[in-house]
């Protein structure tokens, strides 16, 4: 199946997804489409499980190998069922819809397609495994909310994870042995002229979810992963099958530079020291010495320089490579706009030229205000 291709996904154990029939938008032109255009569009979220992601308990369990942490998923896909055989993602949101658009640009009709895939846990004990499969719920898609020339639809998919574990309650047995949800919801708004908008609604807040364009290519992330807070709080009307959702919060792609520089780093000959900040925190300050490059692991940290903001980054980012090529001064504050987990190894583990790179891009982005968050 292609990456926005047409057809219905169909979940790990074969069963297809609920179809929503089209909508006749425009009473009395159900067969307009027949001198019109048809436009088709998709948006993807895959969601997996970095390092550095679960805390408490639950990190010995991951640290132990009886489970496993995930790689990112590709930058690029163009067969989601490859990446579900391959055991790339542990549930995604595929989120298609299309309109039809008569001869005077009337949109006459929509629908949606696609559905939820929910992926596996393969747990490991001494020399022997086992899989547990998640459990998708229903999907969710609300009525497609028309407007003047668009209509957008809004789809929530998820489950419960494979595998359960314990958690405290307030009631009796006070012991409760159930996973968590998850979930994302995605919004796709079709225009009558052919164009495409995508978001992010919501989503849970664990594990990442990357989100692709309807060719298959990464285009955001969810900034903010929050393990506690899922654990202990994603059951029953705390999820949008209750009558809550959580906002995520996205932020941009980082640069293929960055992709491999984050590998180096993290993997690299020095160890790198891996840190929290709270919200409101600085990382370094404007016009302290500073020998280290940073890799945003979670969260959104904002750059200002003599207190004007130039930028925000978030994970798979890389900051504080300035200094090493201006005197090994700051030259900009960097705060927490979130609670952040950062990554650092010092910057001469990097050649010079790869950092005026990594610098240069960052100086680009700076000048224009970008925000990446």
């Amino acid at each position: 199946m292609p990456a926005c291709g047409g057809g219905s996904t169909t979940s790990r154990r074969g069963q297809h997804p609920r179809q929503v029939p089209g909508t006749i938008l425009v009473p009395g032109l159900a067969a307009a489409h027949d001198r019109g255009m048809r436009y088709e569009s998709c948006v993807t979220s895959l969601s997996w499980i970095p390092s550095e992601a679960v805390t408490g308990l639950g990190r010995a369990v991951f640290d132990k190998g009886v489970t496993h942490y995930d790689n990112p998923p590709p930058a690029e896909f163009a067969d989601i069922e490859e990446l579900r055989a391959a055991d790339r993602f542990r549930f995604a949101n595929v989120l298609r819809a299309w309109i039809e658009v008569d001869n005077t640009g009337r949109i006459t009709a929509g629908g949606y397609d696609g559905g939820g895939l929910m992926g596996i846990t393969i747990v490991r004990l001494g020399g022997l495994s086992h899989v547990f499969q998640a459990a998708a719920l229903p999907d969710l898609r609300r009525e497609p909310e028309r407007g003047d020339g668009w209509v957008r639809f809004v789809q929530t998919t998820g489950g419960r994870t494979g595998l359960p574990a314990p958690r405290r309650v307030r009631h009796r047995p006070f012991i409760q042995w159930r996973a968590p949800l998850v979930w994302t919801t995605l919004s796709l708004t079709l225009h009558a002229d052919g164009r495409t908008e995508y978001a992010v609604e919501g989503a849970s807040r664990f594990p990442r979810h990357w989100i692709y364009d309807a060719d298959g290519r990464l285009a955001r992330k969810s900034g903010l992963t929050d393990y506690a807070q899922w654990w202990g709080v994603s059951f029953g009307r705390h999820t949008p099958w209750g009558d809550e959702d959580s906002p995520a919060l996205v932020t941009a792609v980082e640069t293929a530079l960055e992709q491999s520089l984050s590998v180096q780093l993290m993997r690299g000959a020095a160890k790198p020291r891996v840190r929290t900040v709270a919200t409101g925190d600085a990382l370094v300050r404007q016009g302290e010495p500073g020998d280290e490059i940073f890799l945003i692991l979670d969260g959104a940290i904002r750059v200002e320089r003599d207190g004007e903001k130039l930028a925000e980054y978030g994970p798979g980012a890389l900051v504080g490579a300035r200094p090493q090529l201006e005197g090994g001064i700051r030259t900009s504050t960097l705060t927490a706009v979130t609670p952040c987990r950062v990554a650092s190894v010092p910057a001469g583990q990097f050649e010079p030229a790869v950092l005026a790179e990594l610098a240069a891009g960052h100086r680009r982005e700076d000048a224009g205000d970008a925000v990446r968050s």
